[in-house]
């Protein structure tokens, strides 16, 4: 009996590779001197498509160049990398790995959020530069008696807004549509949301519906003790806007983990002292990479043993048999 042919665009986690080796006939396309005669050759063949955020993009030039595909699953929980409206066009569905990170994406968020206010990193680099023996480290900012905003109040948001209530913190959010099953106030608008908090915190999907939402004027009513998180993707944020905030003192201080040119990250950011950088390491632990990779393939596998897709995004649920 012959095996279901996979495509797998980019190198992934072992977990993953692993997994779809045993279960299937796994192409890597990576692998590959010449990607479109490999395309041309076995595209037609292909039926499934395993990828990433961090590489590459699945959109109607490769979907092309395979029209029997039936599934595409995406290692993350945003997917902007998939263009899952069109995948909705020709039937297929989109796949991503929601819920096994979240934990680990508001832990380390928390861990930013107090990195960036009582400045952690450069307090470090304080005493390995042997300056302690000279001054002590100059008084930070801090948590207390803040007003923390959320932008976007999905699963991941929750588990932030849980970690915060044992700070103390007064908290709000903004989204779509107002939650009746949340305590927390909500601001139609990200605006009214800046300018009720000094702390905003980010974790909305990516896309071009996010596309700068916040921006300079988001910043300016954040204000000069506002403090910005940016957790989600580095197109939410109108990067050069908040540049120009953090150079002018429009808001006090940054901590992201994403940006928009990834790994590429503007010289004028490294270069400002008062702002955290990492690089984009919030679901960055072996145990939730490990567990990410398992629901790619969990995904797959199930598909194609015809029990349907474990967890298909909004734009392509699953409404029929697999297989």
């Amino acid at each position: 009996m012959s095996r279901t042919d996979i495509l797998m665009t980019a190198p992934m986690n072992q977990v993953v590779i692993d997994a779809l080796d045993k279960a299937f006939t796994l192409h890597r396309l990576w692998e590959q001197n010449d990607k479109e005669a490999f395309l041309k050759e076995f595209g037609p063949r292909i039926r499934g498509v395993a990828t990433s955020t961090l590489f590459g993009r699945v959109d109607a030039t490769l979907l092309d160049r395979l029209p029997n595909a039936e599934i595409v699953s995406s290692f993350g929980v945003g997917y902007d990398n998939v263009d899952a409206e069109e995948a909705a066009r020709r039937n297929i569905v989109v796949t991503n790995t929601p819920g096994v990170l979240d934990d680990e994406v508001a832990d380390l968020t928390l861990g930013l959020l107090l990195a960036t206010l009582r400045k952690i990193p450069q307090a470090d680099r304080y005493l390995r530069d042997g300056k302690w023996l000279k001054a002590s480290f100059p008084l930070s900012a801090t948590l207390r008696d803040r007003k923390v905003g959320i932008v976007g109040l999905g699963r991941i948001g929750k588990a932030i807004a849980k970690r915060l209530s044992g700070f103390d913190v007064s908290i709000a959010y903004h989204g779509r549509t107002q939650q009746d099953d949340v305590a927390y106030a909500y601001y139609p608008t990200v605006t009214g949301l800046a300018e009720a908090c000094d702390v905003l915190i980010v974790i909305t999907p990516g896309g071009a519906a996010t596309k700068h939402l916040i921006n300079a004027e988001v910043l300016k009513a954040l204000g000069s003790n506002g403090v910005l998180i940016n957790v989600a993707r580095g197109t939410v944020v109108d990067e050069q806007a908040l540049i120009e905030a953090l150079k002018s003192g429009t808001i006090l201080s940054a901590g992201l983990d994403v940006y928009e040119d990834e790994p590429r990250v503007p010289q004028e950011l490294i270069d400002l002292e008062h702002v955290v950088l990492l690089p984009h390491i919030a679901s960055a632990s072996v145990h939730t990479r490990n567990a990410m990779g398992k629901l790619v393939a969990d995904n797959l596998i199930s598909w194609f043993d015809g029990k349907g897709p474990l967890t298909p995004v909004a734009e392509t649920p699953y409404k029929g048999k697999a297989g």
